[in-house]
């Protein structure tokens, strides 16, 4: 629970700073395989989260537009310092030995779904690629989906997505890419079960209910006391004749 918390806190630090979807596929990707090397305290995954967010960035983004680890730490408020994340992202480095870059889930996503449309006579727009992103970021909100070979979960939201358009032609090219990457029946029928059970969760108006939990602003003393007597010294403003 406390691994898809985290993973739903990178997903919130991508779409801050604008960073792509391959940013964060890749963040999540870097994480699950540090967690499966080691044994973590639940204090130190939130610091281990943001790291791993550094690197996938570092890997995906332009240079010029990755922010500093102070700006990391603070938009995401991890209890941890910027020496902290330091040595942190030497551990996981070493444990990974250095190998941030991976074939994902996403990688997969984008084949499969350029073959589809250089095979189809149907409109390009048919398959949106934007809306098989956002349900692969849901997916990896799941620790289940860890487990899963990438092509299969791939192949999984493309199949779904084209169950609901009922495309017949679109089924069948998918047959042949399923055949290709030699994904058994059973295989794909197993997560796509899970994949749709997670995307229906997602959907559920449970999971779309806002939180009501009340903004809490965090300023200094100094700030707050200068705040206080701004809002005080605010001379009334006088009526505006009609």
């Amino acid at each position: 629970r406390q691994r898809n918390a985290k993973v739903e806190d990178l997903w919130s630090l991508t779409n801050f700073f604008g960073f792509a979807t391959e940013t964060f596929v890749l963040a999540v990707n870097i994480l699950d395989r540090f967690l499966a090397l080691m044994k973590v305290k639940p204090k130190h995954l939130s610091c281990i989260g943001v790291c791993c967010f550094q690197l996938a960035a570092r890997v995906v983004e332009e240079e010029c537009n990755i922010p500093s680890a102070h700006e990391i730490i603070r938009i995401s408020q991890c209890k941890c310092t910027v020496s902290d994340l330091k040595r942190m992202e030497k551990i996981i480095s070493e444990k990974l030995h250095f190998e941030f870059k991976a074939t994902t889930a996403l990688t997969f996503l984008h084949l499969y779904h350029t073959i589809v449309l250089c095979h189809t006579s149907e409109r390009k727009e048919v398959l949106n690629l934007d809306k098989l992103e956002a349900q692969l970021k849901a997916c990896n909100c799941r620790l289940v989906f860890s487990k899963a070979k990438p092509s299969v979960l791939a192949l999984c939201l493309l199949t779904l997505e084209v169950q609901t358009l009922k495309s017949v032609e679109l089924f069948e090219i998918l047959l042949r890419v399923q055949k290709h990457s030699k994904i058994s029946d059973s295989d794909l029928l197993y997560w796509r079960e899970l994949v749709s059970k997670c995307l229906a969760d997602y959907s559920s108006p449970e999971c779309c209910k806002p939180d009501h939990k009340k903004l809490v602003w965090i300023v200094s003393r100094r700030t707050a006391q200068n705040l206080q007597n701004s809002y005080y010294s605010v001379p009334e403003l006088p009526t505006i004749p009609e």
